[in-house]
């Protein structure tokens, strides 16, 4: 299932992250690189100054984060959502892997899925959807899509 959810994740991040091989900033002002990559596996983040890499470093930099730090710490955090399945797993990973762990950590969609409330954490996915203060249209794009993968 693991593996399940995390090639499902991958899909997701691939269409609403694109793919830039040389470094940028996001919407949100972070220095990115590849599929939205805002470190490397070392720890150092991403830089505008660092040079540019190929499809498959942005492909490995990806799968990297997904594996060793989004599935981690969101099913540390909600351990539940395992229960719901590899697509709703997904969902959970791709938001994690956009907005961090300590978003997730503090936020009302952790109670309602803590609380096995899947409405409520659809309901709760869909107000993630502002960057530098201000909705962007990608975003709801993206909740919109997570919710849809979670299923009923």
């Amino acid at each position: 299932m693991e593996n399940d959810a995390i090639t499902l994740a991958a899909a997701l991040c691939r269409s609403f992250e694109g793919l830039y091989l040389k470094p940028y900033l996001c919407p949100a002002g972070v220095p990115t690189i590849g599929y939205g990559s805002t470190r490397y596996e070392n720890g150092v983040r991403v830089t505008l100054a660092d040079p540019p890499i190929t499809k498959e470093r942005a492909e490995a930099l990806l799968m990297w984060e997904l594996r060793t730090i989004c599935f981690p710490s969101a099913t540390r955090l909600c351990p539940k959502i395992l229960e719901w399945g590899a697509s709703a797993t997904a969902a959970l990973l791709d938001f994690v892997y956009n907005l961090g762990s300590g978003n997730l950590a503090s936020s009302t969609l952790r109670k309602r899925i803590l609380a096995n409330d899947k409405s409520g954490a659809k309901i709760e996915l869909k107000r993630w959807v502002r960057g530098g203060g201000r909705v962007l249209p990608g975003l709801v794009s993206r909740r919109n899509a997570e919710v849809a993968i979670m299923g009923d």
